[in-house]
């Protein structure tokens, strides 16, 4: 899916076409792009923001926890100049370990300010293994509800285990609250709907705004219900849009591809997007009555097809899907009966 956007990341642009990793650059004075590698992901790197303080550095995310995105940090690190003792401040967008991963790393060898949305902050935190369990099991029933299979155990929560223990994130962000970082004027835009505490980071004096996953230039983000927002996580997303909309226009630093302008223009597009998609699974659930929503993810399109996906990301469709049958269910369009699996049809008007 694409908007009418200006791309202002050209450098950045040219490597994601040449599936190559982008540059490092200073993209305002002090304010450098460094981008962290994401082996076997198609999305192929997170750009983490280096903020140039008084006496060392603020980051934006850290990237994944693997050997070769250290590297890539610790030398992007370098390129501005510092090293990594220099962090004072690091600053997340949101609860993904493509965002997060390298914290405890860094940790390891310095300390320094960890701040976050509260409504992630709560996940990021030490969990043994009965409550990794327990996490594992709602995952387990939750895919029986949709009708995916569960042969196979959902072993992803595992990676979610945040911080050492007995270690906890410094500062909790809330919406509009400044960063106070010495020579910026950074203050973080709560923006729920990829995770319950994403955040956006916005500068006004430097004419930027960090968009994390929740605004990127050429996909729309995974929103999906999960255990950590297992309620209505669409329209969280659908509203933090709107909000956005309303942004100066200023230029986009988005977590992944590359730097744009036209917050107006993409959040138009996003919005129809999910129009579309409404549409998409309301017509499949009229053309077969008492279908799962695994069965609806089957037949709806993706960038790939369906079955061609590995399995983790097949769950992830259809938990994407389910949270789009959420919001029809909330509008009145869609119901489903209380079995295992929940089969969706078209709700019957109500009298008039």
């Amino acid at each position: 899916m694409t908007s009418t956007v200006e791309i202002t990341g050209h450098s950045q642009r040219e490597a994601w076409v040449a599936k190559t990793m982008p540059p490092i650059e200073e993209v305002r004075p002090g304010m450098w792009s460094i981008p962290v590698p994401m082996p076997q992901s198609p999305l192929r790197y997170t750009l983490v923001y280096a903020l140039v303080l008084p006496d060392g550095i603020a980051l934006i995310d850290t990237g994944l926890d693997t050997d070769e995105s250290w590297r890539a940090l610790v030398d992007g690190i370098h390129a501005t100049g510092h090293d990594i003792d220099d962090i004072r401040y690091v600053a997340i967008t949101h609860l993904h370990p493509d965002h997060f991963g390298l914290v405890p790393r860094l940790l390891e060898l310095t300390d320094f300010t960890l701040a976050m949305h509260s409504n992630d902050a709560k996940f990021m935190r030490f969990r043994n293994d009965d409550e990794i369990e327990r996490e594992q099991n709602w995952a387990t029933e939750q895919l029986a509800r949709l009708g995916a299979p569960t042969d196979i155990p959902e072993t992803g929560m595992r990676s979610f285990t945040r911080l050492p223990d007995g270690r906890t994130v410094d500062v909790e962000l809330d919406d509009q609250q400044p960063l106070n970082l010495p020579g910026w004027n950074v203050r973080a835009l709560w923006t729920p709907g990829h995770t319950p505490g994403h955040l956006c980071f916005l500068d006004e004096d430097a004419g930027t705004v960090f968009t994390g996953d929740h605004l990127l230039p050429r996909i729309s983000p995974n929103v999906s219900t999960t255990i950590f927002q297992p309620g209505d996580p669409l329209d969280a997303y659908l509203v933090s849009l709107a909000h956005t909309e309303q942004l100066p226009d200023v230029e986009a630093l988005p977590s992944h591809e590359y730097r744009f302008r036209g917050l107006a223009e993409r959040v138009t597009a996003l919005l129809a997007h999910h129009e579309e998609r409404f549409d998409e699974i309301t017509a499949a659930v009229a053309a077969d009555p008492e279908i799962t929503a695994w069965e609806i993810a089957r037949s709806v399109s993706w960038s790939r097809p369906f079955d061609d996906l590995l399995l983790p990301l097949r769950r992830m469709a259809t938990r994407e899907t389910h949270a789009h049958l959420t919001v029809l269910k909330v509008r009145g369009i869609l119901t489903h009966d209380d079995g295992i699996p929940q089969r969706w049809s078209v709700a019957t008007p109500a009298p008039a």
